[in-house]
């Protein structure tokens, strides 16, 4: 994998950046109209970022559905957020087929880690909506359990691309969690939309970051060429 347009990673990164902090210091300080209008170009400008550094259109895919789904779910109404949560999971479905395309065995490859692993990334999933389903509104509970399903399948398949997208995974149900938790009307912490947009937009950077970084890491590199013959020797 190259990047296509080399000169201009650094400045989308450093946009995501300043963008991701100033939405967050809206939040912070309620300035809900700061707020609103940066949430939907964080993802817009992280997938600029992403193709500019060579990214496939499965990722830039996956980061698109998760502007859809930002974009709904601030609208409000159960409508909206079963759209916008429609489609943060197409978004998970770009990521798993990017990381069985072109990631590795979660551990390693080492023997019982994977079945070790899937466990435990069962047992979370199991426990949560175990937990979550008597709070949560009767129309929305197939659809929460659904959608938890197909994030967790989404967070241990991030294993199979290094432990950037590993870390991704794992912030986005920490993100997700933190939203459906507050759909059950369970204790908050304090200013919970910061740190739902906080760990999302990490999670949604790092797994983006592990995808482009196990495809450069696999990109073939090109054969040395042979030294020049010497004049007149044939010695190389």
């Amino acid at each position: 994998m190259s990047a296509r347009w080399p000169r201009a990673t650094g400045p989308l990164l450093w946009i995501f950046a300043a963008l991701a902090l100033v939405h967050l210091g809206a939040l912070l300080g309620g300035v809900t109209a700061v707020a609103q209008l940066t949430k939907p170009a964080l993802m817009p400008v992280l997938t600029g970022y992403a193709l500019a550094r060579g990214g496939p259109p499965l990722l830039a895919g996956a980061l698109l559905f998760g502007c859809g789904g930002d974009t709904f779910l601030q609208i409000g109404g159960d409508l909206a957020f079963l759209v916008g949560m429609g489609s943060f999971a197409a978004g998970h479905v770009c990521y798993l087929l990017l990381f069985v395309r072109h990631g590795t065995a979660p551990g390693g490859g080492r023997p019982g880690r994977t079945p070790a692993l899937a466990t435990g990334y069962g047992a979370v999933l199991a426990v949560t909506v175990v937990l979550l389903w008597p709070d949560l509104p009767p129309e929305l509970r197939i659809p929460v359990a659904g959608y938890s399903l197909l994030l967790t399948a989404m967070a241990f398949g991030a294993l199979r691309a290094g432990p950037w997208a590993a870390l991704g995974g794992l912030l986005f149900l920490l993100s997700d969690t933190l939203i459906a938790s507050g759909i059950a009307h369970w204790p908050q912490p304090p200013l919970p939309q910061f740190w739902i947009m906080f760990t999302y937009a990490a999670a949604q950077y790092a797994l983006a970051e592990g995808v482009l970084r196990t495809l450069a890491g696999a990109a073939p590199r090109p054969a040395p060429r042979p030294a020049p013959a010497l004049p007149g020797t044939g010695v190389r």
